[in-house]
C-alpha cells in the first residue's frame, strides 16, 4: 500500500538517499523510492541487456521484467551483495531466458518451412554518422557471436567493469571459468572485429 510519505529520507555523499533508505522505504509502499531506485540504475541494467541481446524490443522487454523481479523480490534482499549486483544478476538471467526462447522459437520456425526465403535484411540508417553506426552494429553482431557463456563474461568484466570476483558470484562460477572464457571470447572478438581494427590503423 502506498505510503503517504514523498520523503525518501536523508541524502546520502553524493546528496541522494543511499540504497538501504530507498529500499527500506520501498518495502513501505513508497513509490517514489522504488522509482528513484529504477533511474539510479536503469542505465546499468540496459547496458546489461543490450549487450547480451542486441538492441530491440526483446532488451526493452528483459529490462521492464528486470525491475519487476526486483520490486517482487525486495523483501528477499539481505544486502549480502551490492544492489547493483543483485539487479545485474538478475539482468543476465532475464537476458539468458530470452536467448533460450529465441532458439526454441528458431528452430520451430526453421523446422516447419523448408522453403524458408532469406529473411530481410534492416534497412541501413542513412542519417547522421553512417560510419559510426556500422561499427556500432559490427560489435554488437560480435557480441551476438559469442555463446552465451562467454557473452555474459564479456559483458560483465569488460562492458559493466566487475572483477573477477564479482563476475564468478553473479554467474555462479568459479573465478578460472571466468578468466578462461573471457581469455577464449577475446580472442573470438579479435577475430570477428579484425576489419574495424584494420580501419582504424589504417
Amino acid at each position: 500500500m502506498p505510503s503517504s510519505d514523498s520523503t525518501v529520507g536523508r541524502p546520502d555523499a553524493d546528496g541522494g538517499p543511499s540504497d538501504e533508505e530507498l529500499i527500506r522505504r520501498t518495502r513501505q509502499g513508497n513509490r517514489l523510492a522504488f522509482k528513484l531506485l529504477v533511474e539510479r540504475y536503469e542505465d546499468r541494467v540496459a547496458a546489461t541487456i543490450i549487450g547480451m541481446l542486441g538492441p530491440g524490443a526483446d532488451a526493452e522487454d528483459a529490462g521492464q521484467e528486470t525491475f519487476l523481479r526486483l520490486y517482487e523480490r525486495l523483501d528477499q534482499f539481505r544486502g549480502e551483495s551490492t544492489l547493483g549486483t543483485y539487479l545485474t544478476r538478475i539482468a543476465i538471467n532475464q537476458a539468458l531466458q530470452v536467448l533460450r526462447k529465441r532458439k526454441r522459437w528458431t528452430r520451430r520456425f526453421f523446422s516447419r518451412d523448408e522453403h524458408n526465403e532469406e529473411l530481410p535484411q534492416p534497412v541501413a540508417d542513412t542519417r547522421d554518422d553512417v560510419a559510426r553506426e556500422e561499427r556500432k552494429q559490427m560489435t554488437h553482431r560480435a557480441l551476438q557471436d559469442l555463446s552465451e557463456e562467454h557473452r555474459s563474461v564479456v559483458v560483465l568484466r569488460l562492458l559493466q567493469g566487475y572483477s573477477t570476483k564479482e563476475t564468478a558470484e553473479i554467474l555462479n562460477i568459479p573465478e578460472g571459468t571466468v578468466m578462461s572464457r573471457l581469455y577464449r571470447a577475446s580472442n573470438q572478438l579479435k577475430k570477428s572485429l579484425a576489419p574495424l581494427l584494420e580501419t582504424d590503423t589504417a
